[in-house]
This record gives structure tokens, C-alpha cells and sequence, in this order.
């Protein structure tokens, strides 16, 4: 495994995060793309480049439970220890918005899928950035999601603000989806 990237490459991302830029970076499983979710171009240049419509809704992707504070503040207690109990980890949960984020990122749903990341440089990531990030796997629509740099250089050429160097976390796998109120697996 390469060495976790240094806090140059590190910094680099977060600034192109905070200049409006789409970036890649390795996840649990796959590559991801991730931006700014409360920034409605750089959301839309994202969902281009993956050939996504906006009505699918994206994830968004944290370090803690804590900079999920806006949108699981008033759950029940019961589903915040569901949460809890499974995060950091690979598991991704549909969770009620209640308007509390934006229609670019919930889509056409009364749910926004939220996941604590157990990657180290996902958390790293989302710590600079000071919040939740956008992560959709890097990919085009139809194609299989990038497990190497090189495959994200492929599908994206010049498209993107930076690629963080870093290494997949181990799964074999993409999170499994789960609904918040029911339980139900989404995406297995």
C-alpha cells in the first residue's frame, strides 16, 4: 500500500474544494468524486461529468456524526444509535431532510443518503473541508466505478480540480444503503 498522501496534497484538495472544484479521491471501495454540496455549480458540473440526473439525489460523506448535526439533530434517539452504532463504516443511511438540504443533493427524494466515512483520508478531508462533502463514486454513467487513479484520469482527463493520491480502504464493495425508518436495504 502507497504512503497516505502528505498535508500538501491534502491542503491542495480541500482549496479546490473551496474554490467551487470537483476532485477525486479513493474511498472504502471505489474512487469517489466529491465537491461541495452546498455549492449548486459545482454540484451540477459533477452530476455533467458523471452524465447523473439531478433527480437521483447524491451522498454526502462526513468524518463524525457531528457535521451531520443540521440534518439528524431532532431524530430519535432510537435512529441516532442506529446511526451511531454503524458508523465510521461502510453503511449508508436514507435519513428525512425536512428541506435542510437542496433539492440538487436530495433529488427527488424526502431522503438524503448520509454515510460517516471509516477512510482516514475521507475523514481527513471532510475535517479540512469543515463539513460533509458530496461522494459519488468516479465514474460516467454506465461505466464501472474507477479503482485506480489511473482509470479516474481515464474517464475525467483534465475534467477535475485534483486528484488526492491515496490508497482504496480494503472493501471489495460500495456501502450498503439502508432506510433510516424502515431498515430497508436499498443497495446491497
Amino acid at each position: 500500500m502507497p504512503p497516505p498522501p502528505g498535508p500538501l496534497h491534502l491542503r491542495a484538495a480541500v482549496g479546490a474544494l473551496l474554490d467551487g472544484g470537483v476532485i477525486a479521491c479513493p474511498t472504502e471501495a471505489v474512487w469517489g468524486l466529491s465537491c461541495d454540496p452546498a455549492d449548486s455549480a459545482a454540484v451540477r458540473r459533477l452530476l455533467r461529468l458523471k452524465s447523473r440526473p439531478v433527480d437521483k439525489g447524491l451522498i454526502l460523506v462526513a468524518a463524525d456524526l457531528q457535521q451531520f448535526t443540521a440534518i439528524v439533530g431532532d431524530l430519535p434517539a432510537s435512529q441516532r444509535a442506529t446511526l451511531e452504532q454503524g458508523w465510521p463504516g461502510p453503511s449508508t443511511w436514507l435519513v428525512p431532510h425536512h428541506g435542510r438540504v437542496p433539492a440538487w443533493i436530495s433529488g427527488a427524494h424526502a431522503t438524503v443518503a448520509l454515510r460517516v466515512s471509516a477512510h482516514p483520508l475521507v475523514a481527513a478531508l471532510c475535517r479540512g473541508f469543515g463539513g460533509p462533502l458530496v461522494s459519488t463514486s468516479a465514474n460516467p454513467g454506465g461505466a464501472q466505478p474507477a479503482r485506480t487513479g489511473f482509470q479516474v484520469r481515464r474517464y475525467f482527463g483534465t475534467g477535475l480540480d485534483y486528484i488526492l493520491p491515496g490508497a482504496l480502504g480494503g472493501y471489495v464493495r460500495p456501502s450498503v444503503i439502508r432506510d433510516l425508518a424502515s431498515g430497508r436495504v436499498i443497495r446491497a
